[in-house]
């Protein structure tokens, strides 16, 4: 400021009217200066804001009502926008859910309890969580809002008066767990297995490929994947779901959620998150979904009992020169010999890939879904051959 003063000084020292009208084209374009000046500044100033309310919409913090206790059972989360979702009041839940009965209780989980419901004529399913899950209440909220696809479950809406409710859609066959290890049960056959595995790969494909940002589920395993009336897989429970700018990227975290016995060595040691995380997790479900054995196995029944991981037992087969006689040993035994035997095979073999130590040679979601759609067309044709009795065709896909 000092030297534009005193350049109009001299300016105007130099006399006469050309003095003046130099000064005066001076000051005028001083004054265009500030102008555009003011224009830059105030335009970025608005973006700034407007980002900023963009973040505050997304915040996990909890405000609690005017002139009510933070801890009170009647504080509601404020401040948060929910496009495509109903909100829903506490009686309508109360009402569709005969009070939250324990003859409505169709689930119970790490952040709530699940019950059915008759909801404004659609049957649907209500977690029930403690305000203490906020955090976890939001991210589910966050990401299903957001992301729609076939192959995850679908949110209705939520409600945040006393608890917080989260409403999806009513999947009519419990999850794959149940199936694997239920008792009550039909054995799922192996060609509906094949059908939930990539049904599976599909939604985790979309949340790692085809959203901005990318989510990471961090919670995969058989207890997370929902079958529909159909026998298609649906993934669900998104309370644990960590986003990335890029898909590819390694997070570190500060806190290590999940499941023992789906975590990959990074994460469990460092706590590094990437899509690879979930990929990892698939891996183990695969496993499961051939054996029908839990990510833990019990190897001996005394009350102490030495456990082993799921991967380990895998890795020892497949290491094998022809696993295909051990690989029977450890399909499900409900199964019987209703299955190909080489379809098996390349499903331990894709889980074998997803399972690897370093994150850098799992493949990627996509890779994974390709792989089962390929199986899974091989596996429709076995059991084609299977129906219509031909029996050279069911030898030729079993390897016999």
């Amino acid at each position: 400021m000092k030297l534009m003063t005193v350049f109009f000084l001299l300016l105007c020292s130099s006399g006469g009217l050309a003095g003046g009208a130099i000064a005066g084209i001076a000051v005028g374009i001083v004054v265009l200066l500030l102008l555009a000046a003011g224009v830059y500044f105030g335009y970025f100033r608005k973006k700034k804001i407007q980002k900023e309310n963009s973040l505050s919409r997304d915040s996990t913090s909890l405000f609690p009502q005017d002139g009510k206790d933070e801890t009170s059972r009647n504080a509601v989360i404020t401040g948060i926008t929910v496009d495509k979702s109903v909100e829903f009041s506490y009686d309508e839940l109360a009402a569709a859910s005969d009070n939250f009965s324990m003859a409505n209780k169709i689930g119970q989980g790490g952040f709530g309890s699940v019950y059915y419901a008759e909801l404004r004529g659609e049957k649907a399913a209500i977690k029930k969580m403690d305000m203490q899950a906020t955090k976890e209440f939001l991210a589910e909220l966050n990401v299903l809002t957001r992301v729609h696809h076939l192959n995850l479950v679908r949110l209705i809406g939520y409600s945040i008066e006393g608890s917080l409710f989260l409403v999806y859609e009513y999947i009519e066959n419990g999850n794959l767990s149940q199936h694997l290890r239920g008792s009550g049960r039909d054995p799922l056959p192996w060609a509906t297995r094949v059908q939930i595995a990539l049904d599976s790969a599909r939604g985790l494909e979309y949340i790692h490929e085809h959203t901005v940002p990318v989510y990471i589920h961090r919670d995969i395993k058989p207890a997370n994947i929902l079958i529909d009336k159909n026998f298609r897989g649906k993934v669900a429970d998104f309370g644990l779901t960590k986003l990335t700018e890029v898909g590819s990227s390694s997070l570190p975290t500060g806190r290590l959620v999940g499941t023992f016995g789906y975590m990959p060595p990074e994460y469990a040691q460092y706590g590094d998150v990437s899509p690879k995380v979930d990929v990892y997790a698939f891996g183990v479900v695969l496993y499961e979904i051939i054996s029908a054995k839990e990510a833990i196995v019990k190897t001996s029944e005394s009350v102490a009992a030495d456990s082993k991981g799921l991967v380990s037992m895998f890795e020892g087969v497949l290491s094998q020169p022809d696993p295909s006689e051990d690989l029977r040993k450890i399909v499900d035994p409900r199964l019987g010999d209703n299955y190909p035997v080489d379809s098996v095979r390349k499903m331990a073999q894709l889980a074998k890939a997803c399972t690897q130590e370093n994150p850098q040679l799992r493949p990627s979601m996509r890779s994974i879904v390709v792989a089962l759609m390929t199986l899974s067309s091989t596996t429709d044709d076995w059991d084609i051959g299977s129906f219509y009795e031909n029996q050279n065709l069911v030898n030729l896909m079993s390897g016999r």
